[in-house]
């Protein structure tokens, strides 16, 4: 079970399990309007029985801090689970804490963004210090003039904890993040997770990529390399930057301040593998936005893998749209998409005598609906009780004898992407069916009586009820008074 580590009293290090130890980010609310869906890591069986390569690394959060702020992020970890689990915990801290208080023009916004990743990555080196510490302490009880052979011959116990301790001060992790505050989207990113934003044209979905790939595939990450003197010759015919995929994380020491040790890394000037985000917004919400979505690069690489499709986020943004149809809340449309996707990479896996689709990787999608409706809630009508995104109520109409003809069967060929209701800002978005109150016609054809505001009218009589419970006291009573009460 994963850890994370506190002082203790007699100042050594204490172990606790993730799940025992609270965050005050545990007592946020969650945002309504959003889902995820998650599918650890599996390496294939041919008798079919599950198995792990590693602890899931894949971390998100979803949080609505009032009607004007709504904050999502996904984080994927290498070496480990800590760096992403941290930023995790603490980036949410770094944003929300007053840090939008007073003027807020979008240069504020995208600086308290580049902050907040700043603080992150130094918080996490700072809680690694003692890992650091002990590195240099082993590294000092070694003896000079051995090869690594002889070493662990001599102090294989030295040996091996110093290979653990490098393990963990090697973890890093992405991060992509969203921002809506006073109805504009802010977007900011390291490493290759995804922000999505699918809009409403005409009819037509529209998916752009608002996050960028910091890999070796990013021309302008090549370009920056070579300013620091790099040879991009040698970084192209690389696969990895070290240990790692990224040219940016959050994390990772080992990359950051030993990168010397790294053959095609060793010329740089300084530190080649940055934690400096790529910031955009922000961008008025819009009618015509249908959703957002946030993925780790688990998502889209397993779909290109499993089916060779070169247009993996329309080919995504495509399915959500499909779930919005087949699904009734918004985690069912975002864990059916991962279930359907690690389904066509394991049908490859079945169907394939090659070596490709062997395995795959964590995969967690964050699904925020913005004007999409779902196809099952058609016939509801939102009924606003009070403010907030919480407070909305979906009843039945008097007159809708429909609710469960619902047509959720038929092919579909082009998604319907008109919003079900007028284009309302985040403040008054309509949720899921399944986080609001309902209330359903009986299923023979007699309904039941709605009063004036819609509500279901009292159908059980509890009059006899009552009586007896009256004429029981009463009985009590006369017995008490007669002196023949035990």
């Amino acid at each position: 079970m994963p850890t994370r580590e506190f002082p203790s009293k007699q100042g050594g290090i204490q172990h606790f399990p993730h799940e025992l130890c609270r965050s005050w980010t545990d007592d946020l609310p969650v945002c309504r309007m959003s889902g995820v869906g998650l599918s650890t890591n599996q390496i294939y069986r041919v008798d079919g029985q599950r198995l792990e390569e590693h602890e899931c690394e894949d971390r998100s959060f979803h949080f609505r801090l009032n009607e004007d702020t709504y904050f999502y992020g996904v984080f994927d970890g290498h070496e480990g689970q800590r760096a992403a689990h941290f930023a995790a915990q603490h980036m949410p801290a770094e944003v929300l804490l007053g840090q939008l208080a007073g003027p807020s023009t979008d240069q504020v916004v995208k600086n308290i963004l580049h902050q907040a990743f700043d603080a992150v990555e130094r918080g996490f080196f700072d809680s690694i210090g003692d890992l650091l510490a002990e590195k240099a302490n082993l590294q000092m009880e070694l003896p000079d003039g051995f090869s690594n052979y002889e070493l662990y011959q001599k102090c294989p116990e030295i040996v091996d904890r110093l290979k653990e301790v490098n393990a963990e001060i090697s973890g890093g992790t992405t991060a992509v993040v969203a921002l809506i505050y006073n109805d504009r989207l802010y977007v900011a990113n390291v490493g290759d997770s995804r922000a999505l934003l699918c809009q409403n044209e005409n009819g037509e979905l529209r998916v752009i990529q608002l996050s960028v790939d910091h890999d070796l595939k990013n021309e302008d990450e090549l370009l920056r390399l070579s300013l620091l003197g790099l040879n991009i010759d040698k970084i192209r015919s690389s696969s990895k930057l070290g240990n790692q995929l990224n040219t940016r994380c959050l994390g990772n020491y080992t990359i950051k301040s030993e990168y010397k040790d790294f053959g095609p890394l060793s010329g740089a000037t300084t530190e080649p593998v940055i934690a400096e985000p790529e910031v955009h917004g922000g961008l008025p919400i819009a009618e015509s936005f249908s959703f957002l979505l946030l993925m780790s690069d688990g998502l889209y690489k397993t779909l290109e893998e499993a089916v060779a499709t070169e247009h993996a986020n329309q080919d995504i943004a495509k399915m959500v749209a499909e779930q919005f149809c087949e699904q009734s809340t918004i985690t069912g449309v975002a864990q059916a998409v991962v279930d359907k996707i690690v389904r066509l990479h394991h049908d490859r896996y079945m169907s394939d005598a090659s070596d490709t689709c062997q395995k795959r990787g964590d995969m967690t999608l964050l699904v925020r609906q913005f004007n999409y409706s779902f196809q099952k809630a058609q016939h509801l009508s939102p009924t606003h009780v009070g403010g907030g995104v919480e407070n909305t109520r979906y009843v039945i109409p008097a007159n809708d004898p429909h609710f469960y003809g619902t047509n959720s069967s038929s092919p579909i060929q082009t998604p319907d992407l008109r919003p079900s209701t007028p284009a309302q800002t985040p403040s008054s978005q309509t949720t899921s069916t399944s986080d609001s109150l309902r209330t359903f016609p009986s299923r023979d054809s007699n309904k039941l009586q709605l009063d004036a505001d819609g509500k279901i009218q009292p159908y059980v009589d509890f009059g006899d009820f009552y009586a007896a419970v009256k004429e029981a006291g009463n009985q009590t009573l006369l017995m008490g008074l007669n002196g023949n009460s035990k």
